[in-house]
């Protein structure tokens, strides 16, 4: 247990870090994401996958963490067999049947079973019904002009697929995390760190909001759009989703929504010139770069360093390799990485779940006893 004083030299150093990383993401958003998702990122899987399993993954069952690792199979395997053109029977189900978003939906709901529930057949049965509901909601709803029946996804169905696996995984979740770990330990720099983290979204988009310091490379808008397999997805889908900018249609084409067509491609513009796009960019650059400094900074407090030495060999052997291979091609290294990137969000679930019913327990005490540790 670390002394009250040296809880707080963490916290303030936690602060230090979020200015870093607001401050880097005003510079060069796009390129700051880049640099933490290729370099930092895969040292964060690899030591916090490490971590959760010398703690069996915050659940009560032995197990129950293979139910997340098959989802995570899936869900690579999916992406790999679509990039690569391959058991495409395979592929195109997982698309008709609208699998991926039902599995992620599934395994984040089944974390709460994970966490609460300690008999194994209680949570297979309610496992099934949980997905029989996923299923229904996920259900097609609407035909098109093709007379093709669909899935027409809403606002709340694109948040708990597309920004649950990442904003939410990184800004949210940290959140609750940082948030829990001051409420556990009474720590009010801790709840202050907490209020920077929450103020600093609000700075990078009102302070000079048509201000860019340098504009996007070369190496960046390459590597950002990857021929495709890039993350520019996310900015895509949350400008056209939620209508932050102006999109530029194709006349005469529309998509499986009969919704106007908007071409990716043609849209880079907009993700990496526009304000919406810019600012969007600083957001996700900022939750990046914090997310993995946070865990990082954390070493003393969560003691995810200690790990056989093997493992830890093994660990810095993979990341030195993935870095390589983000180095050669980043395209190639999202692709590679999938698997990793997605896997160790899955696993988190749990761990997120703890969190939000952690964050309720200790919100109870405080409110019966008082802020003051007894």
């Amino acid at each position: 247990m670390l002394s009250t004083q040296r809880q707080d030299q963490i916290n303030f150093l936690n602060i230090g870090l979020m200015i870093l990383s607001m401050i880097a993401a005003f510079v060069m958003p796009f390129e700051v994401f880049l640099f933490a998702y290729a370099f930092l990122g895969p040292l964060h899987y690899l030591t916090e996958i490490s971590w959760l399993h010398d703690r069996k993954y915050f659940s009560t069952g032995k197990y129950d963490f293979l139910i997340l690792l098959g989802v995570g199979c899936l869900l690579g395997y999916s992406d790999i067999a679509s990039t690569y053109n391959f058991h495409s029977s395979f592929t195109q189900m997982f698309f008709e049947l609208n699998l991926g978003d039902k599995l992620i939906l599934l395994a984040f709901v089944s974390s709460l079973l994970f966490v609460l529930v300690k008999n194994t057949f209680i949570k297979v049965v309610l496992i099934v019904i949980l997905f029989g509901f996923i299923d229904g909601w996920f259900a097609p709803n609407y035909t098109n002009a093709f007379g093709n029946e669909v899935f027409k996804p809403n606002y709340a169905t694109f948040a708990m697929t597309s920004l649950l696996p990442t904003l939410f995984h990184v800004y949210l979740f940290t959140g609750l995390f940082m948030l829990f770990g001051a409420l556990k330990s009474r720590s009010k720099t801790g709840l202050l760190s907490v209020a920077c983290f929450v103020a600093v979204p609000f700075l990078l988009i009102y302070v000079v909001p048509n201000t860019t310091f340098f504009e996007i490379t070369s190496y960046g808008k390459d590597s950002y759009f990857a021929e495709g397999k890039g993350f520019y997805n996310l900015n895509f889908q949350i400008l056209k989703e939620f209508n932050l900018a102006e999109m530029p249609v194709e006349a005469g084409y529309t998509d499986i929504y009969d919704r106007p067509y908007v071409d990716p491609k043609k849209a880079l513009p907009v993700i990496f010139y526009s304000t919406p796009g810019i600012l969007l960019m600083r957001f996700i650059a900022f939750a990046y770069l914090y997310h993995y400094l946070n865990w990082f900074s954390k070493t003393e407090v969560i003691r995810w360093h200690k790990v056989p030495k093997i493992r830890f060999i093994a660990v810095l052997l993979i990341w030195i390799s993935a870095c390589v291979v983000y180095l050669i091609d980043y395209g190639l290294g999202l692709t590679f990485l999938f698997f990793l990137s997605f896997t160790h969000v899955l696993l988190e679930f749990p761990l997120n779940m703890m969190s939000i019913v952690g964050i309720g327990k200790e919100s109870v005490a405080i409110f019966k006893g008082g802020f003051s540790k007894k």
